[in-house]
């Protein structure tokens, strides 16, 4: 990192509650890129004149214009948070004013939400909801869908990061991050990226890469008037904000999971994936989750020559090392493998697949593919939409499993461990899954969940916002069934609590919880 333009004057002037014409303290929030003055209602962001491999903030003009840049880009996910630049000027007396004199430097003013709006906050307090990650999954999904498409080599792009990686953890002090470990990190990443270059360049000629946001973790996203709300995009590189869209979610998801948020992190990878098919992309995840991981290492590290306090710069380190043995792990491969949740409506399937989900496979856990979701899909409405009668004839319904059928092939093709969810009341629906794993050579497991009818009837009777439309009428209807015989599938007792139900079930696939 160099240091350039002196800015302690223009700090002096930002941390005087009196220059903003305010009553109370001026809150201040350091980070490797800017200073955050907080004032009353609204949020002052200075860009550090700095310089690093990847950016360069060195001179008033190149603040400038990239103050003009944030404020572009992030009116597209978040305008009502963003309000103008502000010029800090001098004064014919040679004093600093807010939007007067002669430019000296230059600010990004938002409005200012409570700290614990923010979902780096939320996580650590666990408060995050599965109706706030469904919520931002979507909200992520229709931000991807409005970007224009940036036709070109997706595999080029990727290798650039990876280089740039490396560059950025050679230009730390010695001895902060192994040199060992980060090159062999970067060695697996290039080989990674060469396995993976046709299928990254398919996906940039058919526009799935795009000028996304970029930088697109926890601390930048916050709960603003009720929704989840993406802002602070990556905004001093648009070669580095263009990205393949699962690029753009994986440092979500590398967030999540290095938190320990497992289940969080699933549940974003699969209700993303459910508004936006990418099947043909899961093979991507191992190193989109490795490179974030990397760009975090080498951002932590950099930091801690900031701390003067030394226990807080053991700290840091220790979370940069973190950071960089995760970028490692995250390119270790697993066999795949299938498992099947089956049963009656309100016997728990999705309860179950969801559990389990993120406790199979690697990061950010297996693919879960639900029948009442591809049937929505396939009629194109959203999850939660309600369908008619008609969507629910014998034809319609073949079709649906059809599809499951093609989707599991396509992650387990991928190398990604599945979870199909639904009925598979009929035997040749259950044979056909098990023969998909055969075809693969990956192991298989068939649960058949089973619960007495006044369960299955209280069940559907409580759901609400859920993709699946059953009711009571068709659980009575379903009670009517000729299962025939489960060949291969374990039964499995559902009518207890979710944690027995999921402790027999992992049980039952060879795992333990």
């Amino acid at each position: 990192m160099d240091l350039c333009d002196d800015q302690s004057e223009v700090i002096a002037f930002l941390s005087d509650p009196g220059n903003f014409g305010a009553q109370g303290p001026v809150e201040r929030v350091d980070t490797h890129a800017a200073m955050i003055f907080l004032v009353g209602d609204h949020v002052y962001k200075l860009k550090r004149a700095v310089r690093f491999p990847y950016l360069d903030f060195s001179t008033s003009a190149k603040r400038k214009a990239v103050c003009e840049t944030e404020l572009a880009l992030n009116t597209r996910t978040a305008p009502d948070l963003y309000c103008k630049i502000e010029m800090i000027g001098r004064d014919t007396g040679g004093h600093l004013r807010l939007g007067q004199g002669q430019p000296v430097d230059w600010l990004v003013v938002m409005r200012r939400f409570r700290p614990d709006c923010l979902f780096d906050v939320m996580a650590r307090e666990h408060r995050l909801t599965s109706e706030l990650i469904h919520d931002l999954a979507d909200r992520i999904a229709e931000f991807h869908a409005g970007t224009e498409p940036v036709h070109g080599a997706g595999a080029a792009r990727l290798r650039s990061v990876i280089n740039g990686n490396r560059a950025s953890m050679a230009a730390l002090p010695t001895g902060l991050l192994e040199a060992q470990a980060c090159d062999e990190l970067t060695r697996c990443s290039l080989a990674m990226l060469d396995d993976l270059a046709p299928l990254l360049d398919r996906r940039g000629a058919a526009g799935q890469v795009r000028h996304c946001h970029g930088d697109l973790h926890l601390g930048n996203v916050c709960l603003w008037r009720g929704r989840p709300t993406l802002f602070d995009c990556l905004e001093f590189d648009p070669e580095l904000a263009t990205c393949d869209l699962l690029y753009d979610l994986a440092f979500l998801l590398m967030d999540l999971w290095q938190r320990g948020l497992h289940g969080e992190a699933s549940l974003l990878f699969n209700r993303y994936c459910d508004m936006r098919d990418e099947s043909d992309g899961l093979a991507t995840l191992p190193l989109f989750l490795s490179i974030r991981a990397a760009v975090r290492a080498h951002v932590e590290a950099s930091a801690v020559a900031r701390q003067s306090d030394q226990a807080k710069r053991q700290e840091r380190l220790a979370v940069a090392c973190d950071y960089l043995m995760a970028a490692r792990r995250f390119l270790d491969r697993r066999r795949p493998r299938l498992i099947a949740v089956g049963g009656l409506s309100g016997s728990g399937k999705s309860t179950l697949a969801g559990r389990l989900a993120p406790l199979v496979g690697a990061a950010p856990g297996a693919r879960w593919l639900r029948t009442d979701v591809l049937r929505k899909r396939l009629a194109g409405v959203a999850p939660e939409a309600r369908l008619p009668a008609r969507a629910y004839t014998r034809e319609a319904t073949a079709g649906v499993y059809d599809k499951l059928l093609d989707q599991a092939r396509l992650a387990l093709t991928a190398g990604v461990t599945v979870i199909v969810d639904g009925v598979f009341a009929n035997v040749g629906e259950r044979d056909a899954i098990a023969h998909l794993a055969e075809r693969h050579r990956v192991p298989f497991t068939g649960l058949w969940l089973e619960a007495p009818p006044e369960t299955l009837q209280k069940r559907v009777g409580a759901r609400r916002g859920d993709a699946s439309d059953a009711d009571g009428a068709v659980v009575d209807h379903q009670l009517g069934y000729k299962i025939g015989k489960l060949d291969g599938w374990s039964r499995v007792a559902a009518a207890g609590p979710p944690e027995a139900v999921l402790a027999c079930a992992m049980k039952r696939i060879g795992y333990s919880t």
